[in-house]
């Protein structure tokens, strides 16, 4: 049974026809995803589908009851409030529901007002909502529930984005781009999350090793067709070029009987009867078929690098950190007393949880970033080439073609040829309609790709790519890995995209936190699967030691407290005394709590009560939530420092 059905779906935007005639459905617990080319209508289209922009022509239809979450690919939050504020920013019945008690708890309402806010409460079952909140946005790596979301950085913000999204439970999840600026960490955490077997996902992404772990079908706009298969990502590459061999062989095929059809169009009489109608109507539709056009633009990169001398970046006890460090709780260290020798022909992934500093890392390397302590050296040869998170700088109103020939009319390439600044764009798959339409038309992916053509025909030795397959589609993936490669360039990258990294990376920086970088030599799915297994085991081992914990607190109850003090004294040997005492505690104390959270809850769904006594349970139940909250919190912390 469809839980979603496109019918001859059809959007233009501005000259362009994005799509047309689109059909296609979704069963319950499918997960598919669209694979096509920048420009073609990929994010339109999951706009369209989710209700955000209008099609020009078509029918969507989701069953009766279907909860639906929709993120974007361009997640932007200027917002003041707290990360808490901004979940509860939803037009939604449970987040309205909160919202009405929190009002009318604020201006002290009595009566009807405060009743029917209660009752909402109760009816929806939101009086849990907010720890549900806490708990999903730690969950997502969000620990400081009143920090400022204008202070998250992009990757916590693109976190908050899908927090906001899962917290209502959708049946259909429509996702743009969702693995952008998340680490490998979340985005494994995110595989396991939306492969849930209920859940029916509908996204885009560039991500090949997410689309393997998660999707069971890819459907490709190409052509102005409408193709699905049956399988993941790698399945899908392998039955397109079967397909693709079939059809260019029944093109052949039918481009030999056109031309035998055509010796008979030319010696056919005058006189054409049905029969001879009918043969040319048949003689006609082979031609279309056979003339068709099957040619695939590919991005081509080819552009002259500098020779590249010997010395290259040399950093020695290079030290930064953010804050005061005079002041311990302000002060993050960044990178402490590194030392590196970049060398001619290194090609180094940079890798580690967002927000540990690896694009500040990289600043530091180019000298935009002063360090506090410690010496950058760059080579007399070195002719850098900087590819970052933000983007192309660059205001909406400039012509595509004008970006380019503001850097260099001419660019020179290897062997002594040249090239126009329209020929380069032409390479990077923009035609001369398109050269001179404006920046703002551009679609995300578009952008990215006009960006790195601006950086690659400056002719860098030394290509710093921080996050650079973000927005980017698989076909211009393809054509800058294989460009990469074979190019003789030093090479620094930050990225959470496996597959890129695999196939790019010869070692990695790996950024443990606290200022501590370590050299891997492997692949970053190697170092992943050592970090899982070192994960694992110390799973293993705090299970054993839990299960020692237990077997103690049973002997207690035998033979006295003297086996619990050793025990403790065993397994709990990094807690103080005190800590110990107040793990005991919360042990014993969040039963009540939880018991009187749930009677609280009982006494308020039944009603019947003055609005008095309703004002001073509510009030109860906060705070019982909120002790609660904080308990889980510091047990989480206590529980940790035991091993």
């Amino acid at each position: 049974m469809n839980v979603l059905s496109v019918e001859k779906l059809a959007k233009r935007y501005g000259p362009r026809q994005l799509f047309e005639d689109i059909s296609f459905g979704l069963e319950k617990g499918q997960k598919t995803a669209i694979v096509a080319r920048n420009g073609t209508g990929k994010s339109t289209l999951l706009k369209c589908i989710a209700g955000v922009e209008k099609p020009d022509s078509g029918i969507i239809t989701f069953n009766r009851g279907i909860r639906v979450g929709y993120l974007d690919q361009s997640v932007s939050m200027t917002a003041t409030h707290s990360l808490v504020d901004e979940m509860l920013d939803q037009d939604d019945p449970v987040t309205n529901a909160v919202r009405a008690y929190e009002h009318a708890v604020a201006r002290h309402l009595e009566g009807a007002a405060m009743q029917h806010a209660i009752d909402s409460m109760s009816e929806l079952n939101a009086w849990d909502f907010e720890a549900h909140v806490q708990v999903l946005l730690h969950r997502f790596g969000l620990r400081d529930m009143e920090q400022p979301v204008n202070t998250l950085s992009g990757g916590q913000q693109k976190r908050l984005a899908m927090a906001k999204v899962l917290i209502h439970a959708p049946d259909v999840l429509i996702l743009d781009e969702p693995t952008n600026h998340l680490d490998v960490h979340m985005i494994e955490q995110l595989e396991d999350e939306l492969s849930a077997p209920n859940l029916t996902l509908l996204l885009v992404t560039h991500d090949r090793y997410f689309l393997d772990n998660v999707c069971d079908e890819i459907i490709e706009m190409e052509f102005g067709e409408f193709t699905r298969f049956k399988g993941n990502y790698s399945y899908y590459v392998e039955k397109k070029a079967l397909l693709d061999e079939v059809r260019d062989a029944t093109q052949q095929h039918l481009r030999g009987l056109m031309r035998s059809e055509l010796e008979w169009v030319r010696k056919m009489p005058r006189a054409r009867g049905t029969k001879s109608k009918s043969r040319l109507d048949a003689f006609d539709r082979i031609k279309a078929d056979a003339t068709r056009d099957f040619s695939r633009e590919e991005v081509k990169i080819d552009v002259k690098t500098e020779r590249l001398g010997g010395k290259v970046i040399e950093v020695r006890n290079l030290t930064k950190g953010w804050g005061d460090r005079q002041k311990p709780g302000t002060y993050k260290p960044i990178v402490t007393g590194f030392s590196y020798s970049l060398k001619r022909g290194d090609r180094i992934g940079i890798v580690g949880p967002n927000g540990i500093g690896k694009s500040t890392f990289l600043d530091l390397l180019t000298m935009r970033t002063p360090p506090d302590a410690g010496t950058v050296s760059i080579g007399d040869t070195v002719m850098l080439g900087t590819f970052g998170q933000q983007g192309l700088q660059i205001t909406d109103d400039k012509r595509i073609i004008e970006v380019v020939r503001d850097i260099a009319e001419i660019i020179p390439l290897n062997k002594g040829k040249t090239l126009t600044a329209s020929g380069l764009l032409e390479r990077f798959l923009f035609d001369k309609e398109q050269q001179w339409q404006y920046v703002s038309t551009l679609s995300g992916g578009e952008r990215r790709r006009l960006y790195l053509c601006t950086v690659l025909m400056k002719n860098p030795n030394v290509l710093i790519l921080d996050e650079p397959t973000n927005d980017l589609d698989i076909p211009t993936l393809n054509a800058l890995e294989d460009f990469l490669c074979d190019l003789d360039v030093c090479l620094l990258i930050v990225s959470h995209d496996r597959f890129f990294m695999d196939k790019l990376c010869t070692k990695l920086l790996v950024f443990e936190g606290d200022g501590k970088i370590k050299e891997w030599v492997g692949s970053y799915t190697e170092l992943r699967e050592t970090q899982k297994a070192r994960a694992g085991k110390l799973k293993v081992e705090s299970a054993a030691k839990a299960d020692k914990t237990a077997s103690a607190a049973g002997a207690m109850g035998q033979h006295g407290g003297l086996a619990v003090t050793e025990s403790t004294e065993g397994v709990k040997k990094k807690l103080t005394y005190a800590e110990k005492l107040e793990l005991a505690r919360i042990d014993k104390e969040m039963p009540k709590l939880e018991a009187r959270k749930e009677e609280l809850l009982t006494i308020m769904a039944k009603g019947g009560t003055d609005h008095h006594q309703m004002m001073e349970q509510s009030i109860a139940l906060e705070k019982a939530i909120a002790e609660l909250d904080r308990m889980m919190d510091r047990l989480l912390i206590l529980s940790e420092k035991a091993g």
